[in-house]
């Protein structure tokens, strides 16, 4: 979430948008986030999923992977191998369990690992998905760059972030549900002030045609950019440049 500290930041040891700050709402982060999508989350996945296009036997590389839905989707969507990677032990371990539960456990790997510095060979995997995960990366250029390297010729990459709508109705709605329902309905489950940065990271990060644009400073050809929900959400889709 935000990189900047106020009143109300996390408590002392955990960086905005850091591992650590995720280990603390690690278990009720599932809940959490089907309450403040409205449900629409998983959809909204299943989106990225299809913007991959796979074929049997992939390598799949999910940056920020969390507790593995979007891993746990596209294993069940195709018979692929997908190597999740988070910088939250918390967050791992709830997707752990629930890898082992959905008998999956064969098919994806779950590590600990950062999206800047990637131990993986140049053009190793055959895609890269990421979702609702780039706008806490402290350096995100330096990530996509990383995604440039490691997909292979060719290979697709997704990413899902949330946005604000700018202008019209939608972005008073927008300005509501990220501003005081984020927030409010986050800390009255979780407990926890972390919640509060979720609606700062949202306002900051760049409106879709300037991250496209960042994309494309990075190496990565811009195949598309869907606006999902009126806006609410965007979906990048790219591949290596020169692929």
């Amino acid at each position: 979430m935000s990189q900047t500290g106020h009143e109300g930041a996390p408590r002392e040891g955990r960086r905005a948008g850091s591992g650590e700050m995720f280990d603390g709402i690690a278990e009720r982060y599932d809940l959490l986030n089907r309450i403040l999508s409205l449900g629409l989350d998983q959809g909204w996945r299943r989106r990225a999923v299809r913007a991959l296009e796979l074929s049997p036997g992939a390598t799949v590389l999910d940056l920020a992977t969390g507790t593995g839905d979007l891993a746990i989707a596209i294993a069940r969507a195709h018979d692929v191998r997908v190597i999740g990677v988070d910088p939250s032990q918390g967050m791992l371990a709830v997707g752990r369990r629930k890898v082992e539960a959905a008998g999956l456990a064969g098919r994806i790997a779950l590590e600990i690992g950062d999206a800047e510095q990637l131990g993986l060979g140049d053009a190793s995997v055959d895609a890269i998905s990421m979702a609702f995960g780039i706008r806490n990366v402290p350096d995100r250029d330096r990530a996509l760059r990383e995604m440039a390297r490691v997909a292979r010729p060719g290979g697709r990459i997704a990413i899902l972030e949330l946005s604000e709508p700018r202008g019209g109705l939608m972005s008073k709605l927008a300005g509501f549900h990220v501003h005081t329902l984020v927030p409010f309905v986050g800390g009255a489950i979780s407990g926890r002030d972390e919640y509060r940065y979720l609606q700062e990271s949202i306002a900051r990060f760049p409106p879709p045609d300037e991250f496209a644009e960042r994309m494309r400073g990075a190496g990565l050809r811009v195949l598309r950019v869907e606006p999902l929900t009126l806006g609410a959400v965007c979906l990048f889709v790219a591949t290596p440049e020169g692929a």
